[in-house]
């Protein structure tokens, strides 16, 4: 446990040179900074690389989480927001999933991390965070899935008394954990009995009973919130279709129960698991793993969705098997995080919506069991 703050100057002393990563020399002034975390068995990572204005990116450093991850090989933690920044981009969380507890991060300028704190996730094999002001929740996937509440104060996190809530079975799948702009709920979703849980946030950030909607559409992977309010989910599809997965929103109602808004929007690609909405709140990105494809959405009023152009809008190298998904702080760019090939893509969006790919940043083990990405 994290209680004294060290001097950041040992901190980067220690935390290694600069080295070149991609297609560019490096350079001293940064225009953004993308981090992903290793997950790593016997020392959990997060690693930074720096956008240049040239739009070049270089490793940075790497930085202890001080826990553990799980390891494995291609998406081990089958979730979404294992890394997460906070809403304001000045705290950077991780999941320690080995190790059983969660890391809080200063972002410091140009991208540099300073650890802060290191607390127990309030139960095992935590997966995700999700952090609105000064309130963070911790989904636990490990036995009795498990979401744990703490107090968010100056880098130092406090866990809230009585502030744990069970989910409906033993080994559900729990795959994403988010709070709705309003600070008012609390949305998690169980793969294995394709559930969105809710829970209403009380004043003190304890929770009410969780309200259980059964999803009308299979594989439900992952739910974030948008701007609006709208739930986005992931949804893999059918079992054996062919490019068969989808992407819904839905409104959450006063009492926990979701109404659909757009059900099931086809994104002609497979494996869609993960999504992230633009800062603006106006389109959505989905991440189709299994086709190695990107499809966008245009969040319209009311949280409807409209597929932009013919839906796929970025392509990746073939067997990239893109993970997680971000997008730059300026909403700008897209990144993906390619376990397939060891790389991340780099994606400019354009005024209509389509991406441009722009490369990859390369380096990266291949197949390592790497899961998490978040961008400034």
């Amino acid at each position: 446990m994290i209680r004294a703050i060290r001097s950041v100057l040992t901190i980067m002393a220690g935390i290694g040179a600069l080295t070149p990563m991609m297609y560019a020399a490096e350079s001293t002034t940064n225009a953004g900074t993308v981090f992903v975390m290793t997950n790593a068995a016997d020392k959990n990572e997060v690693i930074a690389f720096n956008r240049s204005y040239d739009g070049s990116f270089n490793e940075g450093n790497r930085y202890s989480t001080g826990g553990r991850g799980s390891a494995g090989v291609t998406d081990p933690l089958e979730s979404q927001g294992s890394l997460t920044l906070s809403q304001d981009h000045s705290f950077l969380f991780a999941v320690n999933a080995g190790s059983g507890d969660v890391s809080a991060f200063r972002v410091l300028q140009n991208g540099f991390l300073f650890l802060t704190d290191k607390e127990p996730s309030g139960g095992s094999e935590p997966v995700a965070v999700a952090q609105r002001q000064n309130l963070v929740y911790v989904l636990n996937a490990g036995g009795p899935g498990r979401v744990a509440g703490f107090q968010f104060n100056q880098g130092q996190l406090r866990p809230i008394k009585n502030a744990t809530a069970f989910l409906t079975a033993n080994v559900t799948g729990d795959a994403s954990i988010a709070i709705s702009p309003d600070g008012q709920f609390l949305a998690v979703n169980e793969r294995i009995p394709n559930n969105l849980d809710i829970f209403s946030i009380h004043p003190d950030g304890t929770l009410a009973p969780i309200v259980v909607n059964k999803s009308a559409s299979p594989g439900t992977f992952s739910a974030a919130f948008a701007p609006d309010g709208k739930l986005i989910v992931s949804e893999t599809g059918p079992a054996n279709a062919v490019n068969g997965s989808a992407i819904s929103s839905y409104s959450v109602l006063a009492d926990g129960t979701l109404s659909a808004v757009s059900q099931s929007v086809p994104t002609f690609g497979a494996g869609n698991c993960w999504n992230v909405t633009t800062p603006d709140g106006q389109r959505v990105y989905v991440s189709n793993s299994a086709s190695s494809t990107i499809s966008g959405f245009a969040i319209g009023k009311g949280g409807a969705l409209t597929p932009i152009g013919s839906t796929v809008v970025g392509t990746n190298p073939a067997g990239s098997t893109n993970l997680d998904i971000t997008t730059s702080g300026d909403g700008k760019y897209v990144y993906t995080l390619n376990s397939g090939t060891g790389t991340i893509s780099i994606f400019a969006v354009q005024g209509d919506g389509a991406l441009n790919n722009l490369g990859e940043i390369q380096g990266l083990p291949e197949s390592a069991g790497f899961n998490g990405i978040a961008a400034l």
